[in-house]
C-alpha cells in the first residue's frame, strides 16, 4: 500500500513538471502518472484499491477547497452575464451531449449522464490559463470566472439530481427529482443552521489551546463528519463536502482553515486525479474511437461555440465572448466527480466513463491554443461589419467633457492606472482615461474622471483622447496583447509622445521598447528593489546612498532583462 501511493506521488510529481514545461495543466501529469501505474498498460500495478480509498478523500477536500473560497462577490459583480449565461450554456451543451450519445445508441439515462459530464468546466484550468495570458483583472477575466461559479452552483444541483437517475429509480421523474430536491434544502439548510453554529464554536474553541494539530485535527473532522452525513439523506459526499467548506468559511477561523486545508486538498487530489488515470483503459478509448472523437469535438468546438454564442448575446466586449468560448473548451475536476458518481451508481458504463476521461484529458491539452486563437478571431470578426457591431455591444456610450491638450492619457484604469490618476489630480494635472470595461467607464464618467470608453487598440478610440496633443501616455492594462497594440498603435498616432508603459515581465521589455514605448516598468522588480532600498535604511545606510544604490540595481536589472530577452 505504501509502495503505491509513494509511487503514486512520485509518478505524479514527474508528470506535473512535465506538463508544466511544456505548458500544459498539470492535471494531465497526474492523470498520466495514473495511466502508467494503471492495471490496463504494461509494467508497474499499482494498489488501486488503496489509492481509490485516499482518492475519496481528494474528493472529499477538493469540493471542501471549493466551498471554502465559494465568493458570492465575485459573481455578483458580473450576473447579469454569468448567472443565464452559464443556465443556457450548461443547457445547451448538456442537450448537445445527451443526443451525441443517443446518437451512438447509449440509453437515454447514460446519455444525459454524458451530457452533464461534459457541460462543465475547470475552475482551475480557466484561472491557469488566464493567468498564463496575462487577462487576471480584465473583465473578460471577471465574467469568466463568475460564469464557472455559476457552474459550480448548478454542478451541486446536478450532484444532488444525480442519484434520482440511477437505474433503480422507476416511475415518476420529476417526482423523484423534487424529492431529491427537498432532501438537498434540508440537508443544507440544518448544515447551515446547525452547522453555522456548533463548528465555529468548535473551531474557536480548538484555536484557544493553541494546538495548530488539534486545530487541523478538529476541521477535517467537522468537514468528513458533514460531508458523509450527507449520505444519510441520500446525497452525494461531494455535495456534503461543498457544504462543510461553506460552514466553515462563515467562521471567524475560516482564513486559518484555508491556510491548512491547502496541503491537505492538493495532496489528496493529486491521489483523485492519478486514480482516474488508472481507471482509464487505453484499449476501450481506442474501441470506441468515434465516440471519443465525437465528444472531444464537441467540447472543443460545440462547447466553445455554444458559450460564445451565449456570452455575445450579453451587452459586453466582443473579446468577453470569445474569452468566455476559450475558456469554456475543456473539462475538469467536476466532470471528473459527475463521471465517477454515474460509474459508481451504475448510470454510466465503463466505455462511457472511460472516453470521458480521455476527452477531457485532451481538451485540457489543448486548451492553451484555444487562447492563442483569439487575437485571430477577433481580426476575422472585426472584417465581418454588422456581425461584429452585434458582438461587440456594449450599451451607450458615455460622453466625458475631455481636456484637449497639454493632459496626461492613462489606458486601463485597474489598481495602477486608478494610483496614477490620483496623484495627476492632486497636482491639478489634467488627465484622460482610456477604459475597456464599460461599466466602469460609467461609473468613472459619474465620480468627474473624464474616461472614453472603447479599445485602446482601436485608432478611433485614441483619436478621440487627443493624442497628439497630449504630454505624456501611461499604458497600465494588464493584458499583454492589449499592452502591445495600444503601444504601436499609439507611437503611429503621436510619434513624439512619450509612451511610459507597465509589463508583466522582463522579457516584454525589448518587445515594447522595439514598438516605441519609450520607458518600461516591471511591477515586480520594483518591489524588489523598494524592499531592497527600505532594508539598506534599516541597516543604517544613509537614505540616499540607499536610493544610490537602488537606482544602480535598477539599470543593470533592467538592461539584463533586455538583452536576455530579445526581439
Amino acid at each position: 500500500m505504501l509502495t503505491s501511493i509513494a509511487t503514486a506521488l512520485g509518478l505524479a510529481v514527474a508528470g506535473g513538471i512535465a506538463a508544466r514545461l511544456v505548458g500544459i495543466s498539470p492535471i494531465v501529469g497526474y492523470l498520466a502518472a495514473g495511466l502508467v501505474i494503471s492495471p490496463f498498460t504494461p509494467g508497474y500495478d499499482a494498489d488501486a484499491e488503496a489509492i481509490g480509498q485516499l482518492a475519496n478523500l481528494g474528493v472529499i477536500f477538493l469540493m471542501f477547497g471549493v466551498g471554502l473560497h465559494f465568493n458570492l462577490a465575485d459573481l455578483y459583480t458580473v450576473r447579469r452575464i454569468a448567472v443565464p449565461g452559464a443556465i443556457i450554456q450548461v443547457t445547451l451543451a448538456t442537450a448537445a451531449g445527451a443526443a451525441l450519445g443517443y446518437a451512438f445508441g447509449l440509453p437515454a439515462r447514460e446519455s444525459l449522464a454524458l451530457g452533464l459530464a461534459v457541460s462543465i468546466a475547470s475552475t482551475v484550468v480557466l484561472i491557469r490559463s488566464l493567468e498564463d495570458r496575462g487577462l487576471m483583472g480584465t473583465v473578460h477575466a471577471r465574467v469568466a470566472i463568475g460564469w464557472l461559479i455559476a457552474q459550480d452552483l448548478i454542478t451541486i444541483l446536478t450532484l444532488a439530481m444525480l442519484p434520482t437517475l440511477e437505474p433503480g429509480h422507476e416511475g415518476d421523474f420529476w417526482g423523484n427529482l423534487a424529492i431529491a430536491v427537498v432532501k438537498a434544502t434540508i440537508f443544507v439548510s440544518v448544515m447551515l443552521v446547525f452547522g453555522a453554529r456548533l463548528l465555529p464554536r468548535l473551531l474557536s474553541l480548538v484555536a484557544r489551546t493553541g494546538s495548530r494539530e488539534l486545530f487541523i485535527l478538529a476541521f477535517v473532522a467537522g468537514a468528513l463528519g458533514i460531508a458523509t452525513s450527507a449520505a444519510a439523506f441520500g446525497l452525494s459526499v461531494a455535495l456534503g463536502a461543498f457544504v462543510a467548506g461553506v460552514v466553515v468559511s462563515e467562521t471567524e477561523t475560516s482564513h486559518q482553515v484555508a491556510a491548512d486545508v491547502v496541503p491537505l486538498r492538493d495532496a489528496f487530489a493529486v491521489l483523485f486525479f492519478v486514480s482516474v488515470g488508472m481507471l482509464v483503459d487505453p484499449e476501450l478509448v481506442l474501441e470506441n474511437l468515434d465516440l471519443y472523437l465525437a465528444v472531444t469535438l464537441l467540447v472543443l468546438f460545440v462547447n466553445a461555440t455554444i458559450a460564445f454564442l451565449t456570452a455575445a448575446v450579453f451587452p459586453y466586449p466582443a473579446r468577453t465572448a470569445l474569452v468566455v468560448g476559450a475558456g469554456l473548451a475543456q473539462l475538469g475536476e467536476f466532470s471528473f466527480i459527475i463521471a465517477d458518481e454515474s460509474l459508481g451508481s451504475g448510470l454510466m458504463t465503463p466505455v462511457t466513463y472511460n472516453v470521458v476521461l480521455a476527452a477531457a484529458a485532451t481538451s485540457i491539452s489543448i486548451n492553451p491554443i484555444a487562447f492563442r486563437t483569439i487575437p485571430l478571431l477577433e481580426r476575422a470578426l472585426r472584417r465581418t461589419g454588422r456581425v461584429w457591431r452585434f458582438i461587440d455591444r456594449q450599451g451607450d456610450l458615455p460622453e466625458p467633457r475631455l481636456p484637449r491638450e497639454g493632459h496626461v492619457v492613462i489606458i486601463g484604469y485597474g489598481r495602477v492606472g486608478e494610483l496614477t490618476g490620483h496623484a495627476l489630480g492632486q497636482v491639478g494635472a489634467p488627465f484622460t482615461v482610456i477604459e475597456s470595461d464599460l461599466g466602469r467607464a460609467r461609473r468613472q464618467n459619474a465620480a468627474g474622471i473624464p474616461t472614453i470608453w472603447g479599445d485602446a487598440g482601436r485608432h478611433e478610440v485614441l483619436e478621440r483622447a487627443e493624442l497628439r496633443h497630449a504630454r505624456v501616455v501611461v499604458v497600465t492594462v494588464p493584458d499583454e496583447s492589449t499592452a502591445l497594440v495600444a503601444v504601436a498603435a499609439t507611437r503611429a498616432i503621436a510619434p513624439g509622445v512619450p509612451i511610459l508603459v507597465r509589463a508583466r515581465t522582463g522579457g516584454e521589455i525589448h518587445v515594447l521598447r522595439g514598438l516605441g514605448a519609450t520607458e518600461v516598468v516591471v511591477p515586480e522588480f520594483e518591489g524588489g528593489l523598494e524592499l531592497m532600498r527600505q532594508t539598506f535604511v534599516a541597516l543604517g545606510f544613509d537614505p540616499e546612498e540607499a536610493l544610490h544604490l537602488s537606482d544602480a540595481v535598477r539599470d543593470i536589472h533592467y538592461a539584463a532583462a533586455e538583452h536576455d530577452h530579445p526581439a
